[in-house]
This record gives C-alpha cells, sequence and structure tokens, in this order.
C-alpha cells in the first residue's frame, strides 16, 4: 500500500526532493535530478546528490516515499525502504545527514 500512495504523490515527491537540493546547494554538492519525465521516464523520483572527493566523484542518490502513518522520509534509494534517512518534515535535518554520509564517502577514515 505505501508504495501505491508513494506513485500517486509523485508531486509530492518531487517538492521534498526539490527542497532539500536546496538545503544542500549552500554545502557545494552538485544534483542530477532523476525525474524530469521527458528525460528520465521512471515512476520513483530520484535526486543525486554529487561531490568530488580526494580520489574521485562520490554520490548519494536520495528518494521521497511514504511510510507509516502517512508521512513521507528521504531514502537512500540503493537500500529501498530499508535506506531510510530522515523525515521530509524537517529538511534542514535532513540535509545535515545526507551531508554526513557523503563526508564519509569522500573520507572514511574520519568520523563525521
Amino acid at each position: 500500500m505505501l508504495r501505491v500512495r508513494t506513485r500517486l504523490g509523485r508531486s509530492t515527491a518531487v517538492r521534498y526532493l526539490d527542497l532539500l537540493a536546496v538545503a544542500l546547494k549552500p554545502k557545494g554538492y552538485r544534483f542530477v535530478w532523476l525525474y524530469r519525465p521527458d528525460e528520465f521516464p521512471i515512476s520513483l523520483p530520484l535526486l543525486w546528490v554529487c561531490a568530488v572527493g580526494p580520489d574521485g566523484h562520490v554520490g548519494l542518490v536520495v528518494s521521497a516515499r511514504v511510510v507509516a502513518g502517512g508521512a513521507w522520509a528521504y531514502h537512500e534509494a540503493q537500500g529501498g525502504r530499508y535506506g531510510y534517512l530522515f523525515p521530509c518534515g524537517d529538511v534542514l535535518a535532513a540535509a545535515e545527514q545526507a551531508d554526513k554520509l557523503l563526508k564519509h564517502k569522500m573520507y572514511p577514515g574520519n568520523a563525521w
């Protein structure tokens, strides 16, 4: 049932992903929006957040999904529902969580 509600709420997911991109932009990340229907005709909107680390490029693919109770949450797309990051209601905290994950990918030996 949650999968169906996520698909029907495509515009809501896109809005949440746009808000996350706005919150992450001051941190210097780049973005690829994988939810423009003319370019990427996929059912689940995705936002690819990219950065350049000392060993090359790193990225995080984020989706916004409906969770139990009818709320929305950001998820790391590769993990599906198990890739939970943060609720969509607090975009600044979600951006901090994504920033920590990306920094860990760029500099795996440091404690973020």
